[in-house]
């Protein structure tokens, strides 16, 4: 079967993500997820019921209840949230030993060869939630830890896993308070981490029954924002492309002087491309006098 390749010159639509989002206890995580669009919770913290805006819920009380979901039952939902991963994966865990003895360690614990396996069984439950075409909402705690005199935030996700969830998301953000309010930060920080491909800003957090889609809004925006990249992208690589096909046409120190003469607000990257071209035609590029002159013999 052949490779089914995006060209340089083609966008690359952003139409599913998957997101992080952690926080101490008590700071609206599951309540936030809640308000993005048609959401579906597997409740794996079994604390659903704490959230004054909850909407349809899975309870979640063995691997058996998540593990052979299909497209068919997600087809009402435009999102999926797990609450937590930290959770998830020590139910995930406990499956793991229930199949296969061997995989447990010491203290009742998965052996270094069962972290391996929930790894990567983790990794291939979060691709089939993709593949179903679904955003996915990753929910953890925070794990504070010193590094000297500051408290550092990270997930509180168990094992070789934890990388690979920072590694799977889209964008990762932290609710933390701030100047008595609260607020969502996707940015990385000294003392928490962060993934923000759309550079969204940092956001206060409304009150949720006044703005009861606030975080479908941020998914939105960055979807939007990363095709946004991906469409200039396009627009870049198919000028380069032009400009190429242009300057192999050239032959003469006057013809390429003409054509840098056109270049004034061109891009770097063309500009340079018109420089190369004239070396391969033996015209050398004077930077004092900034102008193409045929190349001196030795």
């Amino acid at each position: 079967m052949a490779l089914k390749i995006t060209k340089a010159a083609d966008p690359i639509h952003v139409t599913k993500l998957t997101i992080v989002l952690y926080a101490p206890p008590g700071l609206g995580k599951t309540s936030m997820a809640f308000t993005a669009d048609s959401p579906i919770l597997f409740d794996f913290d079994h604390g659903a019921h704490r959230s004054q805006f909850r909407k349809d819920t899975v309870q979640v009380d063995k691997w058996a209840d998540v593990e052979n979901i299909d497209a068919a039952d997600l087809e009402p939902f435009k999102t999926v949230v797990i609450d937590t991963a930290g959770r998830a994966l020590d139910t995930l865990g406990a499956d793991i030993i229930r199949k296969n003895p061997k995989m447990k360690g010491f203290g009742g614990a998965l052996s270094l060869q069962g972290y391996g396996a929930l790894k990567s069984a983790f990794v291939s439950w979060l691709a089939l939630l993709n593949s179903f075409g679904k955003d996915v909402i990753l929910i953890a705690h925070a794990d504070e830890q010193r590094s000297g005199d500051e408290i550092v935030e990270r997930l509180d996700v168990q094992g070789g896993s934890k990388n690979e969830i920072y590694k799977a998301a889209d964008a990762m953000g932290r609710i933390r308070k701030q100047d008595g309010g609260t607020i969502l930060d996707f940015s990385p920080r000294e003392n928490g981490f962060g993934k923000n491909p759309a550079q969204l800003p940092v956001i206060q957090i409304p009150d949720f029954r006044k703005e009861p889609n606030f975080f479908a809004g941020i998914i939105a925006q960055i979807k939007d924002a990363l095709n946004a990249q991906s469409e200039a992208g396009m627009k870049a690589q198919q000028a380069i492309d032009e400009a190429r096909a242009k300057f192999e046409a050239l032959e003469t120190a006057e013809q390429f002087n003409a054509a840098a003469a056109e270049l004034a607000d061109a891009a770097p990257a063309i500009k340079g491309l018109l420089v190369v071209e004239a070396a391969k035609k033996g015209v050398d590029f004077d930077k004092k006098a900034r102008t193409f002159k045929v190349k001196e013999a030795a």
